[in-house]
């Protein structure tokens, strides 16, 4: 009997799928030829968004990163104090934030800056304050 019931456990165990990343997890993907975002929790897909990002003259840095500051209500200081909101900082200036030109989302138009939908970016922002830094990985590739 008490083998038996160490089989079942043992079994039990072993029958348990295993998370490959755990659902605290963010992962924002963003596709600068497609212009897209694809944002995961875990490694469930729950949004895809377009983006507008970096304009000819002008660069999106691509790779891995990890936000390193968040503001609410931030303003450009490079250009004409235009509004940022929502913004999630990755790497120097460089952030995910709102925008009002939605006629320019799906194709490139920014200076540099990720722009999104602004509520898709409250979105965002909202995640990633509720999971924290940390748990969140911006991967930008071409």
């Amino acid at each position: 009997m008490m083998r038996s019931l160490w089989i079942l456990i043992i079994a039990a165990f072993f029958a348990i799928p295993a998370q490959a990343v755990p659902v605290d997890t963010i992962t924002v993907k963003i596709n600068l030829t497609a212009q897209t975002m694809d944002v995961y929790e875990g490694d469930i897909l729950m949004h895809q968004w377009a983006v507008s990002t970096a304009r000819r003259g002008y660069k999106t840095p691509t790779g891995s990163y990890t936000p390193y500051w968040l503001d609410k209500n931030h303003r450009s200081r490079i250009y004409n104090n235009a509004p940022m909101p929502f913004s999630i900082f990755f790497l120097r200036g460089y952030a995910i934030h709102g925008t009002t030109e939605v006629k320019a989302l799906g194709r490139p138009a920014s200076h540099g800056c990720v722009r999104l939908l602004t509520e898709n970016a409250r979105t965002l922002y909202l995640l990633v304050e509720q999971r924290g830094k940390q748990n969140t990985t911006i991967v930008i590739e071409s």
